[in-house]
C-alpha cells in the first residue's frame, strides 16, 4: 500500500510518499513559502531531485503541485494509487489520544484544540481538508505527537496551580514530539533484541525544538515539554524552564504585554538569546572550538540542562537501560553528545569517544563495561506515521 505521509505548517507542507508494510521511501520533498510571492518545491525521487520557484497562493495549490509531481510517472502514473494518507498532527489535547481514521467530527475535534496551540492546528486542518477533497474515498489518518504522552500519571502531568485550570481549561503537560520518540524506543528494543516492555528508556531528542522523554516498558511517563513545547530543555530560540516570576517582572518594569513576553521567551531566547550570536549549535560549537566565551555560556547551559532531566528521569525509572540521541542535534553533535555523557559517571555511562566521532548514523556509542547503553537513532517520524496509518487502514 502507497501511503501518502503529509506534514502541514502554517507556510509549508513536507510529504513522503511511502510503500508499506517494506517501509520504502518512494517519494518526498516540500513546499515552502506558501502565500508568498515566490514558493518553493523540493522533490525527490530515485531519479533525482526537481527544484522549482513557483508561486503557491494556498496549501491547495501546493498540495495539487505535489500530486502532478508524484503522477508524473515518478513514482505514480495516476493518484488512485495512494492508498491512504496520514497526517502528522502536533496536539490533540485530551480528546483526541489516539491514531485514528478522520471524519469531520475529528476535524472539528483538533480544530477545537486551537486554544493550546494556535501555531500548528490551523495548518493542520486546512491540510486535512485539502486531502479529503483532492483525494476524495482514500482514507486519511490523523496521528498525534501527544498520543504516546497519554500515559503519563496524573502526579506527572499536573501542575500546582488551581485544580480547575485543569478540570475547565484543560492545562496540564501534554509533551511534544512522541511520535519519534515511540519510533526511537522501539528501534532501541529492537537493537537491544529485548522486549520493549522490559526496557527502561532515555529519549533525547534534540535540535532546534528539543524534549527528552522517560520511556518505562514502551509508554511515556514523563517528558520536558508541557503545556506547549516551550518547558523544558534550552532550545534554538526558546527558553525552556523559567521561573514564571521572570514574565511578570518583566511586564511590571519594563511594561511588556502578553505578545511581546511570548515573542521573548520563543523567539529570542534560547541559544540565541544567551549568545547573542546565533540559534545554529553548529556555528556555537565551532566558536566554542575557538573558545568564545559567548557561545561557551551558551552551550555549557544547554549541555547541562540535558544532563539535568537525564539525572531527573533516570531516579524516575528507578533503573535506565539505554540512552538515546536523536534529531538534528542529536545525532550529528559528538561534541554535545560527548559533554553530556562525560557527566553521567553516576549512571554508570562509559562513552567510546571514537565511537562518538559520527553524524547522522545508527551506532552504539558505549563500551562493554558502560552500565547503561548509549546509541544514536536517526529518527524516522515518517515511517512511524506510515506504520500507524498502515496498522489502522488495513
Amino acid at each position: 500500500m502507497k501511503i501518502l505521509i503529509l506534514n502541514c505548517g502554517s507556510s509549508s507542507i513536507k510529504y513522503q510518499l511511502i510503500d508499506m508494510p517494506q517501509g520504502e521511501v518512494l517519494a518526498k520533498g516540500g513546499v515552502e513559502r506558501i502565500g508568498e510571492s515566490e514558493g518553493i518545491l523540493k522533490h525527490k525521487t530515485a531519479k533525482g531531485q526537481k527544484v522549482l520557484n513557483e508561486v503557491y497562493p494556498t496549501h491547495a495549490d501546493g498540495l495539487k503541485r505535489v500530486f502532478e509531481l508524484l503522477c508524473d510517472n515518478d513514482p505514480l502514473k495516476d493518484v488512485s494509487e495512494i492508498g491512504a494518507v496520514g497526517h502528522r498532527v502536533v496536539h490533540g489535547g485530551e480528546a483526541l489520544t489516539k491514531t485514528c481514521l478522520v471524519n469531520q467530527e475529528i476535524i472539528d475535534a483538533i480544530d477545537a484544540v486551537y486554544p493550546l496551540d494556535p501555531l500548528h492546528v490551523p495548518a493542520h486542518v486546512l491540510g486535512l481538508n485539502v486531502a479529503k477533497d483532492l483525494l476524495p474515498g482514500v482514507p486519511n489518518v490523523a496521528v498525534f505527537d501527544t498520543s504516546f504522552h497519554q500515559t503519563i500519571p496524573e502526579h506527572a502531568y499536573l501542575y500546582a496551580i488551581p485544580y480547575s485550570l485543569y478540570t475547565e481549561d484543560h492545562i496540564r503537560r501534554y509533551g511534544a514530539h512522541g511520535t519519534s520518540h515511540m519510533y526511537v524506543a522501539n528501534r532501541m528494543a529492537k537493537l537491544l533484541n529485548k522486549p520493549i516492555a522490559d526496557l527502561n528508556i532515555i529519549s533525547c531528542l534534540l535540535g532546534n525544538g528539543s524534549s527528552i522523554t522517560a520511556v518505562k516498558g514502551g509508554k511515556s511517563i514523563d517528558t520536558s515539554m508541557g503545556l506547549t513545547p516551550l518547558e523544558g530543555l534550552v532550545m534554538g530560540t526558546r527558553c525552556g524552564d523559567i521561573d514564571p516570576a521572570v514574565l511578570t517582572y518583566l511586564g511590571r518594569t519594563k511594561n511588556m504585554n502578553a505578545d511581546e513576553l511570548d515573542d521573548l521567551i520563543n523567539k529570542k531566547s534560547g541559544l540565541l538569546g544567551l549568545s547573542g550570536i546565533s540559534n545554529d549549535c553548529r556555528v556555537l560549537e565551532d566558536l566554542v572550538a575557538e573558545g568564545d566565551q559567548a557561545a561557551t555560556r551558551a552551550m555549557n547551559v544547554f549541555n547541562y540542562r540535558i544532563v539535568k532531566y537525564i539525572g531527573a528521569y533516570a531516579m524516575v525509572l528507578g533503573h535506565v537501560d539505554a540512552i538515546v540521541f536523536t534529531a538534528g542535534i542529536g545525532e550529528n553533535s559528538p561534541y554535545v553528545r560527548g559533554e553530556v555523557c562525560q557527566k553521567l559517571e553516576l549512571l554508570g555511562v562509559d562513552i567510546d569517544m571514537e565511537a562518538n566521532d559520527c553524524h547522522g548514523k545508527e551506532r552504539k556509542l558505549s563500551t562493554d563495561k558502560s552500565k547503561v547503553e548509549v546509541w544514536v537513532i536517526p529518527t524516522n517520524e515518517e515511517l512511524a506515521i506510515a506504520q500507524q496509518t498502515y496498522e489502522l487502514v488495513k
